[in-house]
């Protein structure tokens, strides 16, 4: 059955996006309409409407000669989204917690073996961070609240990518970072739970900074 435009449109962006969040197409990378398309199978023209969709996401750079890259963040836009991240995340927490039992807690607690350092080469820890918040913020149940937290973690997740790939990188132990968190959840105080989180997304900030440009465009 042929797609309809906005079957093909939806493809389209899907594609690119999965592309630029698993670190296949890297920040800086030319994203061309024409290879796009003939990897998916459809023309030229959803393709581009998908790249104008992921540029009002802040996930693509559209030049003035039209043609389009991954955007790469400089380190005081990624300060900006990681201080948004940490304020709707606290929120989400502290909405949440109404929402969450022993059951939910006790999925968190065998999500955390995926999150240590030491977890097998094979485990995509990236994914398996974000899932974590992912599983933990939604129990706030607010589809808003929770599709802007998703939009910024498509925007930083390639960086953690390349954080998290980087040579001789020392494992970090998520578990105990994480865990923090499940211990202000039981503690049943959501101002805490609120502060908590905040606390916990902004700590990665400065692991990211090597990875970006300073202000002006420069690597150190």
């Amino acid at each position: 059955m042929p797609r309809s435009a906005l079957n093909a449109e939806e493809e389209a962006y899907q594609h690119i996006q999965r592309q630029i969040v698993q670190g296949a197409a890297r920040p800086g990378s030319r994203l061309v309409p024409e290879i796009i398309a003939g990897e998916i199978g459809i023309s030229r023209t959803p393709v581009r409407v998908a790249l104008r969709r992921l540029a009002s996401e802040g996930l693509v750079t559209i030049r003035t000669n039209r043609s389009a890259v991954v955007r790469r963040l400089n380190r005081r836009e990624m300060l900006e989204v990681f201080q948004i991240r940490s304020v709707l995340e606290g929120l989400a927490l502290r909405n949440a917690m109404e929402n969450m039992g022993p059951v939910q807690l006790h999925r968190l607690d065998a999500m955390l073996d995926q999150l240590d350092g030491t977890a097998p080469a094979a485990v995509d820890q990236t994914s398996t961070h974000r899932e974590f918040h992912e599983y933990l913020c939604g129990f706030c149940r607010q589809p808003r609240l929770q599709q802007q937290i998703a939009d910024l973690h498509a925007v930083v997740e390639p960086y953690m990518r390349l954080w998290a790939s980087e040579p001789g990188r020392v494992a970090v132990r998520m578990r105990e970072a994480h865990q923090e968190l499940i211990d202000a959840i039981r503690g049943g105080d959501p101002a805490h739970c609120e502060a908590t989180m905040r606390k916990h997304v902004m700590a990665t900030v400065s692991a990211l900074a090597p990875f970006l440009p300073d202000d002006d465009g420069r690597a150190e």
